[in-house]
């Protein structure tokens, strides 16, 4: 029997999160949770992973994993949220998440109480790496591009994948994030058309193409036919000729900043200052 997938849109950032449980344990994970936050006010809420609490809890499922496919750069993670929930999940993500810490410690002159190892993670996978789920399999690949540690969880049928690809009529993930790779982006979406045809692809977002309603869910066949920024036939040198002159074009995310600040340390908030209070940096003119 394959995975029980429950699907969870936080409107917000037009993120999807999903609970994947094994049918026969009662054991689970949760991929990708988001967490409200409020620039303007500084307020952040759990209304959207409340949900995903309400869900878990109703359902009676023990959560072994609190999965990350990439380190997010417009919603702030829920995972330490649900790490404080359920204390025995174990957080996770791509090794590659290393990297981006170097890079963010730079760019937000963090002190050396933030060290840049990956260790606020309890786990690092790396690529054709196995775990499991109660009595699911899952394999994870390196679909690195995007972010520098991007991974996708293939579960039977199903594959989890993250920004590597949208739905077809909106394309591909941008790359020009620090780490990001159109060419390494353009090999990881080739590793998932080598998926069979008829495997479920789960889209962490959808951006909303013609006034259609949200979309999670694709193919890799669907995929190989007609997504419109790389489909069977387009070169690596014609797709980062595209993916570069589009990238040029895009406004940074609009929680970006905050975010990555969030998401380094699993969830967690920068500690308090000496009067107690949590602050978020914003660099000027940096990125």
């Amino acid at each position: 029997m394959g995975p029980k997938i429950a699907t969870f849109l936080h409107e917000p950032s037009d993120t999807f999160s999903y609970v994947v449980a094994d049918p026969d344990t009662g054991c689970a994970a949760v991929i990708d949770p988001a967490l409200d936050y409020d620039p303007w006010e500084g307020r952040i809420t759990a209304h959207a992973v409340g949900e995903i609490f309400l869900y878990l809890t109703n359902n009676n499922l023990k959560v072994q994993w609190l999965l990350e496919t990439h380190l997010h750069n417009d919603h702030l993670t829920a995972a330490d949220f649900l790490k404080r929930q359920f204390p025995t999940a174990k957080t996770a993500i791509g090794k590659g998440v290393r990297i981006i810490q170097k890079q963010c410690k730079l760019i937000y002159n963090l002190d050396d109480s933030f060290v840049a190892d990956g260790s606020q993670f309890d786990h690092l996978f790396a690529g054709d790496e196995e775990f499991n789920i109660g009595n699911l399999t899952v394999q994870v690949l390196d679909t690195c591009g995007h972010t520098e540690d991007g991974i996708t969880y293939v579960i039977g049928d199903a594959a989890f994948i993250g920004d590597t690809l949208f739905m077809p009529d909106y394309g591909t993930a941008r790359c020009d994030f620090p780490g990001g790779d159109a060419a390494e982006l353009y090999r990881s979406i080739q590793r998932l058309f080598e998926l069979p045809d008829n495997t479920r692809l789960f889209m962490c977002h959808d951006y909303i193409v013609d006034g259609r309603k949200h979309m999670y869910q694709t193919t890799v066949g669907e995929e190989k036919s007609s997504n419109k920024h790389l489909h069977d036939g387009v070169s690596e040198e014609d797709f980062v000729e595209m993916r570069v002159a589009r990238d040029a074009t895009l406004d940074v995310p609009k929680l970006m900043i905050p975010s990555i600040q969030v998401n380094i340390r699993a969830g967690r908030l920068p500690p308090p200052e000496g009067n107690g209070v949590t602050y978020l940096k914003v660099p000027v003119t940096t990125l």
